[in-house]
C-alpha cells in the first residue's frame, strides 16, 4: 500500500488554509468547552456559613392558668334565692355572688338571741338581787347565833341552880344548833354569789353558752350570703335560682387578680436545658402577632410516663388584655445564647441523626465532602464548632443527587 498519497495534498495547502484550519479548531474546541460548561455543570444556590448570635429555644404549647383558682361552694344545704353575677364578670372582694334561702336560719338566730338575753338577765339577778340578800341573811344569821348562844349560857346557869327544867335547857341547846346551821347555810349562799362563786360561775357559763349559740346562728345565717373572697374574674357559673345546693358542690370557679401563669408540657429530652428564671417569648394562638415576655418559675420533679414530658410553669408579669384563662399559647423558651457563633442551616448537614455530621463544601466550582463538629441546634439552625470558616459555601440537601467532586455553578 502507498502511504504517501495524502502528503502531496498537504504540501499543496497555503498558509491561509493552515490558519483557517487552526482557527476552526479553536472555534470547535471553544464550542465544546462552552457546551461542557453549560450542560455539564449544575446550577446551585448555596448556603453561607455565617457568624452571629446563636439562640437555642425550646418550642412548646400550653394554656393560660391562674395559679390560685378558687372554687366557690356553699357551706350549708339550702335553696338558691338569687345569683346576681354572670360568667366572665369582674368582681371585687366581698361582692355578693349567691344568695340562699334564710328564713329558718333567721328564726334560729332570734331564738338564740332570746336565750342569751335570758341568761344575761339571770346573771344580773344573781349579782344585783340574790347576792345582797345573801349577805344580809348572813348578817342576820350571825346575830341570831349570838342571841342563841347567850340564851343557852343563861339557861344552863339557871338549870344548874335548879330554877328551870331540863326541857327548857334542851330547847335552848336546840335553838343554838339551829342558829349555827342557819349561819353556815347563809354563809355558803353568800360565798356562791360572790365573784368567782359557784352560782356566779354557773350563771356566766350559761351566758357564754347562749352567746356561742348566737354566734353559731349568725355564722350559719352568714353562709346564706356567698361573697367573693378576692377580687377577680368569674370563669364558670354552674348554679341557678331555685336549685338546691349542698356543702362541697362547686357552684362557681373564680380567677383572682394577680399573677398569670402559662402551663406547658416539655418533652423530657429537653429537661437538661431547663432552669428556673429562664426567659421566654410567648403568644396566644388567637393573637399570634402579639408577643409577651414570660419567666420560668416551676419545673415539676415528676415525669409524666404516658406522654414522656415534664410540666413547667411560667409567670407572666404584664399579661396583655387579650390573654384569657385557658387560652392556648405558644412559647419559645430561651435555653442557650452564644455570641459570635458560626451557623449553617440544619438542612445542609448530612449524618446528623447518627452523630457523624458532614457537609458538601463548594470550592472552585467543585463539591467536597467535609466533616464538621456541631454544637447546639435551634429552629432549623445548627452551630458549627469546627470544619468550616465564616463565608464558606455549603450545598443544601435539596441537591442530594450530586456527589463528591461534582461540578457546580454558584448562582445568587
Amino acid at each position: 500500500m502507498n502511504f504517501d498519497m495524502g502528503i502531496p495534498k498537504l504540501q499543496g495547502l497555503t498558509n491561509r488554509h493552515v490558519i483557517g484550519l487552526i482557527a476552526g479548531a479553536f472555534i470547535f474546541f471553544g464550542i465544546v468547552f462552552v457546551t461542557f460548561e453549560i450542560f455539564w455543570k449544575t446550577d446551585v444556590k448555596p448556603e453561607f456559613v455565617k457568624s452571629g448570635r446563636f439562640v437555642q429555644t425550646i418550642v412548646a404549647s400550653g394554656h393560660v392558668e391562674n395559679p390560685h383558682r378558687l372554687s366557690i361552694s356553699a357551706q350549708i344545704t339550702a335553696t338558691v334565692a338569687d345569683v346576681p353575677v354572670v360568667d366572665g364578670e369582674s368582681v371585687e372582694k366581698g361582692q355578693l355572688l349567691i344568695v340562699l334561702e334564710n328564713k329558718e336560719l333567721q328564726s334560729a338566730l332570734r331564738q338564740a338571741q332570746a336565750s342569751e338575753n335570758q341568761a344575761l338577765s339571770n346573771l344580773r339577778q344573781l349579782r344585783e338581787l340574790k347576792a345582797p340578800v345573801a349577805i344580809q341573811n348572813s348578817i342576820q344569821a350571825d346575830a341570831n347565833l349570838i342571841n342563841a348562844k347567850n340564851n343557852l349560857a343563861r339557861t344552863l346557869e339557871l338549870f344548874s341552880q335548879g330554877f328551870i327544867s331540863s326541857t327548857a335547857r334542851d330547847e335552848a341547846e336546840r335553838s343554838f344548833k339551829i342558829a349555827q346551821s342557819q349561819l353556815y347555810i347563809n354563809q355558803q349562799q353568800s360565798e356562791s354569789l360572790r365573784p368567782g362563786g359557784s352560782d356566779i360561775v354557773l350563771g356566766q357559763d350559761m351566758v357564754n353558752q347562749a352567746h356561742a349559740a348566737v354566734e353559731v346562728a349568725v355564722a350559719r345565717l352568714r353562709y346564706t350570703s356567698i361573697q367573693a373572697p378576692r377580687a377577680g374574674v368569674l370563669i364558670t357559673r354552674s348554679v341557678e335560682v331555685g336549685e338546691g345546693v349542698m356543702p362541697g358542690k362547686v357552684l362557681m370557679v373564680m380567677s383572682p387578680k394577680g399573677a398569670t401563669q402559662l402551663v406547658l408540657q416539655i418533652d423530657e429530652k429537653n429537661i437538661k436545658w431547663l432552669h428556673l428564671a429562664q426567659m421566654a417569648l410567648a403568644s396566644a394562638d388567637a393573637f399570634s402577632d402579639k408577643k409577651f415576655q414570660a419567666q420560668l418559675v416551676y419545673i415539676n420533679p415528676r415525669i409524666d410516663p404516658q406522654r414522656g414530658s415534664v410540666e413547667v410553669k411560667l409567670d407572666v408579669k404584664d399579661p396583655p388584655l387579650e390573654l384569657k384563662q385557658d387560652m392556648t399559647v405558644s412559647v419559645d423558651i430561651e435555653a442557650a445564647r452564644i455570641e459570635n457563633a458560626m451557623m449553617i442551616p440544619l438542612s445542609t448537614v448530612h449524618g446528623y441523626e447518627i452523630h457523624e455530621p458532614w457537609v458538601f463544601l463548594i470550592e472552585g466550582g467543585l463539591t467536597r465532602k467535609q466533616t464538621i463538629d456541631v454544637g447546639l441546634v435551634s429552629q432549623g439552625v445548627v452551630q458549627v464548632l469546627s470544619g468550616l470558616n465564616v463565608g464558606d459555601m455549603v450545598l443544601p440537601n435539596q441537591y442530594s443527587h450530586l456527589g463528591d467532586r461534582s461540578r457546580v455553578r454558584v448562582i445568587r
